[in-house]
């Protein structure tokens, strides 16, 4: 129970709030489940993240990275969700969730964050850059020296490969690729041929850097850095020659990029998707971004271009393309500049793994769990690293769904197939914005004879298993990972996930027929304890929520306490609202989408959902229930949301033995529950309100490190203590 003690050291002994039921009472019939904007909370979230970057003690740097992520979420946004939006405004629909009214109101709510973004930019980062000796640096301020190396760069790097284009009946409008940078220009004079063709449009290649670094012998000291839209930008006249420049502006179109694949209509689906590649960068226009200073002729024509609103232009002040400022960063790398990131963070080794060690020999003791970043990914890698060099392993089978262009994982697999074994890659090729790489690496594995399979038509794959199967004597045994993340070593260092080592013979037995499903799609057999979707995920859940109101409703004390990234089935709210009003405390660490609404009087005042913006990126599933004395967790790699539950295999298995499960009660779902720095809480009117340490400092037994200083740091501190203290033991 969370009361209790383990070797794990509680972060706190109990859940806030965690106090005796009240006697049973009658349950009102529930109302009609009125659910919160989907995509307004998508908005809402971007605007928490927004708050890194606007907080003055974070390191200047990671503020501007923090910035260019709400910039990066908002290009997917745009890609993924506002197609229907203005469809439905081109259509007048008045009824239904996507509306003309609907547009209206959330082009409102973007243009107001695009707006709080480019304020930031401009009113606080740029000239707290310029504090510390960086500059990006316009034209109109570098002298001589610094427009002679300009000038040199354009000609050397940039004018070989730009066209300019000419618009006139026999040079239409081009094709401009999905946010890319490019610059539309009006033109006075005549051309070669004596025709005023006015509107010329400039597409600036995506191989050159958007930002470079100015050397030392013109930079007079200073840390200069020039964007290559002003490079362009200062040069625009000596691309027209005969022709005076007029107005002109930088311009960025963002296309609808969800890709639509007929499986039901393919016979090959990897062949279809790498044709459907070439065409997500030309998809429907939504969002067009110019420079503020643009004029009205030349919005308006771009807007007729794309066939766009006018609540679809956004006319920014700095650069179209803010997502690709994260190469400031890494052009910021001088000792002197330390200060302006985060003090570097080394993941410990897991704590119940020794370097060396065998993975078979540990496993055969009980589980392992690692959590990570604060214990290190590197424990996966090795137990993959053994799996491939023991020669008595004789299979391996993976899941893949995002692990990157370069990835030693990979690479192990293809070790593993020289070397004799019998590797089964389940390659989920439809990945959002994965899929090039996933088609690749499965194209590589193929090649050299392993078996690939895409999964299930229809469905995508998204669960996280490897199992390695090892002759031992005359027997066969697994051992297995599961995980609430990816195989991605990169993100495995900037995400929250759980990755759980076992050798339980039901739970790998559980592994083993969900790729014999998943290669064969066979009939399922019943599974002993995982929880399957599209199967049976979705309705476990359902009735472990509704066993608790019953339990509830006779006076048990009861609780559910559910972390994950997104919130939106409806049905799963539905049930956690039953549950709600007959009693059951139920609390919600939802990262982003919620469309639940919580502390609702006489609806939903017994559910609390907050939402945790850290230094790390949110994202391990758990999911607590408690019945009397009785409790039971799970992990999981589904979110609950509908397309999770209904369009995709996803994988939910429970952790038994008691002390792990302690351990992950008092990291994943205590610690975040007490948080008092990183915390938003969901308010009844749909809004997010970050709550204030001070607010909790007398909430009895709660840890004032994690109230003051984050959940996250408070893992930090105690696995980067616990790494050091290991080393020294080494040592």
């Amino acid at each position: 129970m969370f009361a209790a003690e383990s070797d794990f050291m509680p972060l706190s002994p109990a859940l806030p709030d965690d106090a005796a039921l009240p006697e049973a009472v009658p349950v009102p019939a529930l109302q009609p489940v009125t659910l919160l904007d989907r995509d307004h909370s998508i908005l809402a979230f971007n605007r928490r993240v927004l708050n890194w970057a606007e907080r003055p003690e974070v390191p200047l740097l990671e503020r501007l990275r923090y910035l260019c992520i709400v910039s990066s979420n908002l290009d997917e946004f745009f890609e993924v969700r506002a197609a229907p939006h203005l469809q439905a405004h081109a259509a007048g629909e008045q009824k239904g969730n996507y509306t003309a009214e609907s547009f209206e109101a959330l082009s409102q709510a973007a243009h107001a964050l695009v707006e709080r973004q480019y304020a930031l930019y401009n009113d606080e980062l740029m000239p707290a850059f310029a504090r510390h000796g960086i500059q990006i640096i316009s034209h109109g301020k570098r002298d001589a020296a610094q427009r002679k190396w300009v000038q040199e760069y354009f000609e050397r790097e940039v004018r070989p490969l730009l066209i300019p284009v000419g618009l006139d009946p026999a040079h239409p409008f081009p094709q401009v690729a999905n946010k890319s940078l490019n610059f539309i220009v009006r033109l006075t004079g005549k051309d070669a041929f004596g025709r005023e063709n006015p509107i010329a449009i400039l597409k600036v290649p995506r191989v050159l850097p958007r930002l470079i670094r100015m050397p030392a012998k013109v930079s007079g000291g200073k840390t200069l850095v020039v964007a290559l839209s002003s490079i362009v930008r200062a040069h625009l006249q000596s691309m027209f020659p005969g022709r005076e420049v007029g107005e002109f502006s930088q311009f960025r179109v963002t296309r609808h990029s969800d890709l639509a694949v007929d499986e039901e209509d393919v016979t090959n689906l990897r062949t279809a998707l790498r044709q459907g590649l070439q065409h997500r960068h030309y998809g429907q226009a939504v969002r067009l971004e110019v420079s503020s200073s643009c004029a009205e002729p030349l919005a308006s024509f771009l807007l007729a271009q794309f066939n766009l609103p006018a609540g679809a232009l956004y006319r920014v002040h700095g650069p179209v393309n803010l997502a690709r400022f994260t190469q400031m960063i890494d052009l910021i790398d001088a000792p002197e500049f330390r200060s302006l990131r985060f003090p570097p963070y080394q993941a410990s080794y897991p704590i119940n793994l020794s370097p060396g060690q065998s993975f078979f020999d540990r496993l055969k003791r009980g589980d392992v769990l690692i959590h990570q970043p604060f214990e290190s990914f590197d424990g996966v890698l090795a137990f993959l690293r053994e799996a491939v060099a023991d020669p008595a392993v004789l299979a391996i089978k993976q899941t893949i769904y995002r692990t990157g262009a370069d990835s030693e994982l990979m690479d192990l697999l293809r070790e593993a197939v020289r070397r004799g074994k019998e590797v089964t890659v389940v390659v989920e090729l439809k990945a959002r914005f994965d899929e090039e790489a996933n088609i690749n690496w499965a194209e590589v594995l193929e090649a050299i004879g392993a078996q690939v399979v895409y999964g299930v038509v229809g469905l995508k794959t998204h669960a996280k298993m490897l199992l390695v199967t090892r002759r031992e004597g005359k027997r066969l045994c697994h051992y297995g990972h599961l995980s609430t993340g990816n195989y991605n070593p990169r993100t495995a260092s900037l995400y929250t996930d759980i990755s759980h080592l076992t050798a339980d013979p039901l739970l790998t037995a559980d592994m083993e027929a969900v790729f014999v499903h998943l290669a064969s799609q066979s009939r399922l057999p019943r599974l002993n304890r995982m929880w399957l979707a599209p199967f049976d995920l979705h309705s476990h859940l359902i009735a472990q929520i509704d066993a608790l109101g019953l339990a509830a409703g006779q006076g048990r004390p009861t609780r559910v306490v559910a972390k994950m990234n997104a919130l939106t089935d409806e049905a799963l709210i539905a049930a956690l609202l039953r549950a709600g009003q007959r009693g059951v405390k139920i609390d919600l660490i939802v990262r982003g989408a919620c469309t639940l609404a919580a502390q609702v009087p006489g609806h939903s005042e017994n559910i609390r959902v907050r939402s945790i913006i850290g230094r790390f990126l949110e994202h391990s599933r758990v999911f607590y229930f408690r019945d009397g004395e009785d409790e039971s967790l799970y992990l999981s790699s589904a979110d609950w949301m509908n397309r999770n539950m209904m369009r995709r295999v996803e994988l939910a298995w429970p952790v038994t033995d008691p002390v792990l499960r302690q351990r992950l009660i008092d990291e994943c779902l205590v610690a975040y529950l007490h948080d008092g720095r990183d915390a938003w809480e969901l308010r009844a009117d749909g809004t997010y309100e970050r709550v204030d340490s001070d607010t909790h400092a007398g909430e009895e037994g709660a840890s004032r490190a994690i109230e003051a200083h984050g959940a996250q740091q408070a893992l930090m501190a105690r696995y980067g203590s616990r790494g050091r203290s290991r080393e020294a033991r080494r040592d």
